[in-house]
């Protein structure tokens, strides 16, 4: 019985003290204030697209992106996002919670009307890359015949 418990507690202890997630690290100040704005998404690019469909943030195919308009509010980490209707691209609109941690890595949650953050518990982690005053990219890593690649979404400034 003594076994057991102390097996337990070393499970317990091990759960515990695992590492930190990319959603409880510090702030990237610096970098959220450079996002702050609204922006469009000007092209998604990966390798194979021409062959491949994505369906990016469980929405819609990722070539539905271009266009799109993102506002990010960088005192609460809180914004919005939309997708234009097209083709056989649907509209979409949704409120949105994001930040970037000390690791360049972007959290963001879509969120239904009136829905709170702490409510949602699915997410996105992708990786801020080449980010200046007009433009940045969001990285998300795919699976593609067992191989990992990025979808590289361009961000470009509108205000």
């Amino acid at each position: 019985m003594k076994k057991l418990f102390l097996l337990g507690v070393l499970a317990l202890m091990a759960i515990g003290c695992k590492s930190t997630s990319a959603t409880t690290t510090k702030l990237d100040r610096s970098s959220q204030v450079n996002i702050k704005g609204t922006w469009t998404v000007s092209s998604v690019s990966y390798p194979g697209s021409e062959y491949i469909k994505v369906n990016s943030f469980g929405l819609a195919d990722s070539k539905c992106f271009v266009g799109s308009s993102w506002k990010f509010i960088s005192n609460n980490n809180k914004g919005d996002m939309s997708l234009n209707s097209s083709g056989d691209c649907p509209y979409f609109s949704s409120p949105i919670t994001w930040f970037v941690n000390k690791d360049g890595e972007f959290v963001l949650k879509i969120l239904n009307a009136g829905e709170k953050a702490k409510k949602v518990r699915d997410g996105y982690v992708l990786r801020v890359a080449n980010q200046s005053e007009t433009s940045f990219q969001l990285l998300d890593k795919i699976d593609v015949g067992g191989s990992m690649t990025d979808v590289v979404y361009q961000f470009n400034k509108t205000n």
